[in-house]
């Protein structure tokens, strides 16, 4: 068989933007999957985004990925979340339409140059001293390749629960993978099993609208990509909210003898922040009501997604649960709700560039790394697709660190932390999330993706024209005062103080009912800022104290962070350690201080003790190679 640069193993959308990063960086990409038409599918929620989720997105795209490109050209239903809150935290979210999304996922992958899909299913490795050789696939034959990349997603040894029933697959309808752990096991991988699930379907013919709450899209709705630039013509769609109630408690509970979750079929750790809906009748069973969202999957599509009902009990459990709920008495159930179990290898065995500690040019990406939802499994096959690539041309990996984006806080977490549930990104992960907002993801990426050839020259054309223009308006701001004549007519209509003499206007809107937009047009009326850039200045000003604070901690970070652990370090000569803290160290590896000092179980007293061990170290070891991981 031909040899590749870079074999991608899965068609999810962590495979779906490694291979096209790779193939994109001008190498030989196959993409194995076991359909061709499956590529891009949505097997949970058509939803891209959410809290913190549509940060991911926006860093995906700065860096030249897929995924905010196939949600603008196939979203029925967008909406910024959080905007009652501050914008550090707003989150772009939109419904897809599901089959749309996976058709256009497909032909990007399919009219990508360089980048060949193999229909198949890899369930080995062959390397040669420690480094990747070629893919095994599951009918014996070899793929060569340079380096293997991982994502896949739930297949792995994947077992599907409703009820006391329970078959081996993927996804339903949709064959496990085998064989691959075992070989991964040989060796000397670790491995774990987590678990997901995924709610019913219904009919929307079969929904009471009238009873329940609609939930309107915003008009217009906001770009994910900043390619994108207006979507204000885009059809779309409503979803819906309706409760369940006691009753449907019930019911749900006369079923949970038969739960697989409760009678002990199932033994693997699901997500904590996306519970079922029979963990939440028990985990909260003070709570009278659960909310539920119905959302469409598409203008053709006669499908609802019961957001909220995840479930794996029975059919008839679900059936006769699922009626009780408002709007939903004569609900047609179109496909059952239900749990799966797969294999995952904990992450503490990557490097931060997510090759794999024990076999060089070996990448693991998504949910086989412990994550869950598509957006992290997206920035991790980015970065993924991004890093092999980069070996094999002989440059520099790409590392982003916790002070440059949510990638880098994820990437850092999966490392760092011990995961014992499928891992979600949230804002509240992001310790400097005020720097790290969705509408700044270009000025902070775009730079790189263009540097790596995945962003065109117009769009980073585009992107330097936004910071030449954000500091024009940042030194007009800083240099403009405004006299009460002028200010205090606005001043009535936006109920703020009057001013009796001339103030600066960066003064003026840290008021939070002052707005920079409305405030220029007093000003000047003919004023041609891009709303975009009105928006960055108004935060920069507003949030400046906050910002300069959380500068000077990232200030104090990239320092710990260019601390360097020394490869000639060996933690069991040091004696003071903590046991504890010790076995953690050896099994990371960390590459900094500041990693080290992130380590689940690590003391500070013991990084205390690590860093006067460097310094003795590298006073009296002269002659000791000071090379640090790479």
């Amino acid at each position: 068989m031909k040899t590749y640069d870079v074999v991608v193993a899965g068609g999810g959308h962590a495979g779906i933007e490694a291979a096209l990063a790779a193939a994109r960086s001008g190498l030989q990409t196959a993409l194995v999957t076991l359909k061709k038409d499956t590529i891009g599918k949505m097997s949970c929620n058509p939803a891209i985004g959410g809290l913190a989720k549509g940060h991911l997105v926006r860093e995906i795209d700065a860096l030249g990925g897929e995924m905010a490109k196939v949600i603008d050209t196939t979203g029925i239903h967008f909406k910024m979340l959080n905007t009652s809150k501050g914008p550090a935290v707003w989150s772009p979210r939109a419904q897809a339409d599901r089959v749309a999304y996976m058709k256009d996922a497909q032909r990007r992958v399919n009219g990508q140059e360089n980048l060949t899909v193999i229909a198949g299913s890899v369930s080995g490795l062959r390397n040669e001293s420690g480094q990747v050789t070629a893919a095994m696939l599951e009918d014996g034959s070899f793929v060569p390749c340079k380096s293997l990349i991982l994502t896949c997603g739930t297949f792995l040894n994947g077992c599907i629960h409703i009820g006391l029933n329970n078959f081996e697959s993927g996804r339903a309808g949709e064959q496990a993978v085998k064989g691959l752990t075992g070989n991964l096991k040989d060796l000397g991988f670790e491995t774990g099993r987590l678990k997901t699930g995924t709610p019913p379907r219904i009919h929307i013919d079969s929904i009471d609208f009238s009873v329940i709450e609609e939930q309107k899209p915003d008009v217009p709705p906001t770009p994910f990509s900043f390619s994108t630039e207006s979507l204000a013509d885009r059809e779309q769609l409503s979803c819906f909210i309706t409760y369940t109630n006691e009753h449907t408690h019930e019911q749900l509970r006369s079923g949970l003898d038969r739960s697989p979750m409760y009678n002990g079929s199932i033994k693997a750790i699901g997500p904590r922040y996306c519970p079922s809906i029979e963990d939440k009748i028990v985990r909260f069973a003070d709570k009278d009501r659960h909310q539920i969202f119905l959302e469409p999957e598409g203008f053709e599509n006669p499908e609802v997604y019961v957001n909220g009902f995840s479930t794996s009990l029975p059919a008839d459990v679900q059936e006769e649960a699922i009626r009780t709920v408002p709007g939903l008495e004569k609900a047609e159930i179109i496909r059952l709700g239900y749990a799966v179990e797969y294999d995952f290898f904990p992450s503490y065995q990557l490097h931060p560039t997510l090759e794999t500690k024990l076999v060089e040019g070996l990448y693991f990406a998504g949910q086989i790394n412990g994550t869950s939802g598509y957006e992290e499994a997206a920035a991790q096959g980015l970065m993924a697709g991004i890093n092999a690539a980069q070996k094999i041309l002989g440059k520099e990996p790409v590392i982003l660190d916790r002070s440059e984006a949510y990638i880098g806080v994820l990437i850092d977490d999966l490392i760092n932390k011990t995961i014992l549930e499928p891992y979600r990104m949230f804002t509240s992960r992001a310790e400097f999330r005020l720097l790290l907002r969705h509408d700044n993801a270009d000025l902070r990426l775009l730079e790189t993706g263009h540097s790596l050839g995945l962003i065109e020259d117009n769009a980073f054309k585009k992107m330097l024209n936004r910071k030449k223009e954000i500091e024009t308006l940042k030194q007009f701001v800083e240099s403009t005062s405004i006299k009460p004549d002028v200010f205090n007519g606005y001043a009535a209509t936006v109920k703020t103080k009057a001013i009796s003499q001339k103030t600066p206007m960066q003064q003026l809107i840290k008021r939070p009912e002052v707005k920079l937009a409305s405030l220029l047009g007093e000003i000047d009326s003919d004023s041609s800022y891009l709303a975009s850039t009105i928006a960055e200045v108004e935060f920069y000003k507003k949030y400046d104290g906050f910002l300069q604070r959380q500068q000077e901690l990232v200030d104090k970070f990239k320092k710990m962070e260019n601390t360097q652990i020394p490869q000639w370090i060996d933690y069991n000569k040091i004696q003071s350690l903590s046991t504890e803290s010790r076995e953690k160290l050896i099994q990371v590896r960390p590459r900094s201080i500041g990693q080290a000092a992130r380590l689940s179980g690590i003391r500070q007293s013991d990084i205390a003790i690590l860093m006067i061990y460097i310094e003795k170290g590298s006073r009296s070891n002269k002659s000791v190679s000071r090379e640090t991981f790479s």
